[in-house]
């Protein structure tokens, strides 16, 4: 039987309102992402935080206009591994109105396959919280997180 899975909620919150750590890891993201640093440990070094405290945010917190502006996010799944499951997670996908960008499988170890998909959402009619509702539902997926957007 499959177990319920805690749903993420998203929210658009002002700058100084948030903590010290998730500005600085925005802070170290963009440094990386413009290559005025040459590491993650460059990056953080020079905000002035721990690495932990960076990979605890690195996913979770991105700057607004990169989500309103490109509308391209990066899903990443880990799936059991059975006949169509790739296929289903697609219908689930085009039926919320997405298009597909790019799609990375690995080769199913221990019965277990992880799956990265670029999305572009611009078309999508649903919440986003929604979409990742439908796509959690799927008696095959064990886990999705929103990795990031960007182009």
């Amino acid at each position: 039987m499959k177990q319920n899975k805690p749903v993420k909620k998203f929210y658009l919150v002002r700058e100084d309102v948030l903590p010290e750590a998730m500005k600085k890891t925005l802070e170290a993201k963009e440094m990386i992402e413009r290559g005025k640093a040459e590491s993650v440990w460059d990056a953080v070094h020079r905000v002035d935080l721990s690495r932990s405290a960076f990979y605890k945010y690195r996913d979770t917190v991105f700057p607004f206009h990169t989500i309103v502006k490109e509308r391209i996010i990066t899903l990443f799944f880990h799936l059991e591994d059975r006949s169509g499951t790739l296929s289903q997670l697609l219908g689930v996908v085009a039926s919320t109105g997405c298009n597909v960008l790019t799609i990375h499988q690995t080769i199913p170890l221990q019965g277990r396959a992880n799956v990265t998909m670029s999305l572009n959402v611009t078309e999508m009619y649903i919440e986003m919280d929604q979409m990742l509702e439908k796509l959690r539902e799927l008696e095959f997926v064990e886990k999705v997180d929103v990795l990031g957007s960007g182009a």
